[in-house]
This record gives C-alpha cells, structure tokens and sequence, in this order.
C-alpha cells in the first residue's frame, strides 16, 4: 500500500511547481481580521499559507509530509524575506503531530487518497487540541467536485459537510463557531469552460 509520504513525495516531484503560492481563499476570508500571533499550518505545501501569513505578522509553523515540498516552501520563504518567521517541520500528521499551541491552526484541504479510515478525523481533534485559549481553528474543505467533472480519479474521496466535521470534533463546552458556511468560487474547466466548485469553511474559536 502506497504510504502517504510516497504518493506525496510523487505528487510534488512530478512537477517543478504544483501551486499558485496564493493564500487559500478560504483563510484569507477568515483570517485577514485576526490580530497576528502564533499558527500551526497544517499540511503547508509550497507554502503559500505560511508564506502570507508571516507578511502579516504571524510567526508560523509550517508541516507537511513531504520533504520536497517543504524545501520549496523554506526557499519561497527565504526569498520574500520572511525566512525568520516560519519554522518548517516534517510530519506525517497520521502518525506524529507538532507540540504547543498556537493561536492559529489551519487545516486548509486536508483530503488525501491514501487516508485510512478517521484519519483525517483524528488529525481534526489533535488540531483542535492545538489551539490556545482565544484562539481559533479554521478547517477548509471542499463540498464537492467542480460542476464540470465528470469522472475524478479520486472521487472515493469522503467530502464531508461542516456538521460531518463538527461531529467528528466533539468539542463540548468552550467553544464558539464563528463560520459555518459553503462558499461558491468560480473554477474554469481544463477546456476553458466556466464552472464552479464549493468549498465548507469553519472558525471555531476556544473560549
């Protein structure tokens, strides 16, 4: 069986760049208003996250599975001079987890078809046990597939909804949801095609 480090480490080899180094949407919109302190970003990539993060202010973790992934996002990092605020880290976040607490963490996308089942639950709850008092847990997901696709490799894939994820967190007392929402974004076809694709958001703030 493919382990998540192998497919990831495939994933990110197979090609110079896989992303943007754009912020996610989804933490821009939740985030952009909070005072800057600590964050975890959970599965970081290239680093696009951390990396806007840090503009702002933020001192940040950064981990991800994958090596090759990391170095780009620590040479990104170094390159917009942010380098000093951001501390990358490997971890198969299914087996190991960063230590502290951050008055961030940001589980953006967190979908993997290497998951075994209540994995990615798992990470959710040791996510949320990461967040200081005061602070706040934004979980990006997506809803569905892009209304143009019609046969996705990867459509095994659990999406769950917001009320999925909050099941699964059962977090009790001390905690307030800021966003539950499903957010519409416009996503062209390979073909040029307009379309689109939801996206699940969720900020929870530990009280």
């Amino acid at each position: 069986m493919t382990t998540a480090e192998q497919y990831w480490e495939g994933f990110y080899l197979d090609r110079d760049q896989v992303w943007s180094g754009d912020p996610n949407p989804l933490l821009v919109r939740e985030v952009s208003a909070l005072t800057p302190g600590t964050a975890l970003d959970l599965g970081c990539a290239e680093g696009g996250d951390a990396i806007w993060l840090a503009r702002r202010g933020w001192r940040v973790l950064g981990v991800d599975v994958s090596t090759t992934a990391l170095g780009r996002a620590a040479a990104r990092a170094a390159e917009v001079g942010v380098a000093d605020l951001i501390t990358f880290e490997r971890h198969d976040l299914f087996q190991t987890f960063p230590r502290g607490r951050f008055d961030l963490v940001s589980a953006q996308f967190l979908h993997s078809p290497v998951e075994q089942d209540g994995e990615r639950d798992g990470i959710l709850r040791r996510a949320a046990d990461a967040v200081a008092p005061g602070g706040v847990l934004v979980i990006g997901g997506h809803a569905g597939w892009p209304s143009w696709a019609t046969d996705h490799p990867h459509r095994d894939i659990v999406l769950p909804t917001t009320a999925d994820v909050l099941r699964s967190l059962d977090l009790g007392d001390g905690w307030r949801v800021e966003t539950d929402a499903v957010v519409r974004r416009e996503v062209a076809a390979p073909d040029g095609r307009p379309g689109h694709r939801d996206d699940n958001v969720l900020r929870i703030r530990r009280e």
